[in-house]
């Protein structure tokens, strides 16, 4: 079960969303940076479940414990071990479902690739492992900071209605974690409908990458575009990624879609930034955009039609906490997962050239 990402910054999770614990193992941390827990908590508490009206209920506060690789608040070059205990995982109400295959879920594809599977809360399929995506993310950022480089995300659309305004300040000012604040209105009334109605929204998270040296990305399979792909489409839930202006730059002319270069503050730049902070693969240093296709969240409290494990026609409705829209949640993890990508290719930039200071 591929639970590994990364090459010289790498995280390996592990545990379920009903089990006793969840947890990560980051490998390839330099020795000598500065981490605390708290630094990581802060990351986790942006995730975690019952922050507002708009998430879940579910009371888990996702204390991060630090287990190795760090000594009298510096790392030290071995593994980093956190781990967090579950603390009011419900089970029960998963029972009825023992037998059956909830729609939009990986309940039967695990079903039938493994011949069992952990019914309570989809196991590692749950959105629950993001825990230590996010908790390494804490890491990777301690890492990009070094390079002078810094990760942010936020809500660009929900159920439809798209921001129009951009205010980086107001992000975190508001429970949906959008950039402008009508908007956010809008959203927030729009989720609250849905969830009375017992249904979901998707929507589309965007993260930029600021400060990003020049140069990282590994051809050809290694792309950074392609990793920052491959980082984004194994979050749950997430349905499309684009960098820069992505699908819509295949209706501009050659004209209109190329970044002309000049020379800006005594450095190359580029007068626009369709390509979204790559070239070949490989980062311009202008700022990386990345937009991700969140689906809405599949446990809906409604009569689905489905089939059993026996293959038998059937209905279910499926009750328990679960988030109205997982997009505003989905932000600290799609921003991790870009930090984590960046990190690595950082870390091997190192090796590229032998006159590297």
């Amino acid at each position: 079960m591929g639970s590994r990402f990364g090459t010289i910054f790498s995280l390996t999770t592990w545990g379920e969303s009903h089990g006793p614990a969840l947890g990560v193992v980051v490998e390839g941390c330099p020795a000598g940076i500065p981490l605390t827990v708290e630094d990581v908590q802060h990351e986790l508490d942006r995730r975690r479940v019952g922050q507002s009206k708009v998430t879940t209920p579910r009371g888990e506060k996702d204390r991060a414990e630090i287990l190795s690789g760090v000594f009298e608040g510096v790392t030290t070059g071995a593994p980093i071990s956190l781990i967090t205990y579950n603390a009011d995982a419900d089970s029960s109400k998963y029972d009825n479902l023992r037998h059956l295959f909830r729609p939009g879920h990986g309940d039967y594809t695990y079903h039938m690739k493994y011949g069992h599977r952990d019914h309570r809360g989809g196991g590692r399929s749950s959105a629950r492992e993001t825990w230590g995506r996010v908790a390494a993310g804490a890491i990777a950022r301690k890492i990009l900071a070094h390079a002078g480089a810094r990760v942010y995300g936020f809500t660009r659309e929900i159920g439809g209605i798209e921001m129009e305004t951009f205010d980086e300040s107001v992000i975190e000012r508001n429970i949906v974690r959008c950039p402008d604040p009508v908007a956010a209105e809008r959203m927030i009334s729009a989720i609250m409908k849905v969830k009375e109605e017992k249904n979901s929204l998707g929507g589309i998270v965007e993260a930029r990458a600021v400060g990003v040296p020049v140069g990282l990305g590994e051809p050809t399979f290694e792309k950074l575009d392609a990793l920052i792909g491959q980082a984004m489409l194994s979050i749950p839930a997430t349905k499309g990624v684009e960098v820069g202006r992505g699908f819509a730059q295949s209706r501009l002319t050659g004209r209109e879609s190329n970044d002309p270069f000049e020379i800006r503050d005594g450095r190359v730049r580029t007068t626009s930034n369709n390509a979204g902070g790559t070239l070949a693969g490989i980062s311009t240093g202008e700022e990386i955009v990345v937009r991700v296709a969140i689906k809405p969240t599949s446990s809906i409290e409604q009569d689905q039609s489905t089939i059993t494990t026996d293959l038998e026609p059937t209905t279910v409705k499926v009750e328990g906490r679960h988030d109205p829209s997982v997009v505003p949640r989905a932000v600290p993890v799609v921003e991790a997962m870009l930090a984590n990508v960046l990190a690595d290719l950082y870390l091997r930039n190192r090796a590229s050239r032998i006159d590297w200071d």
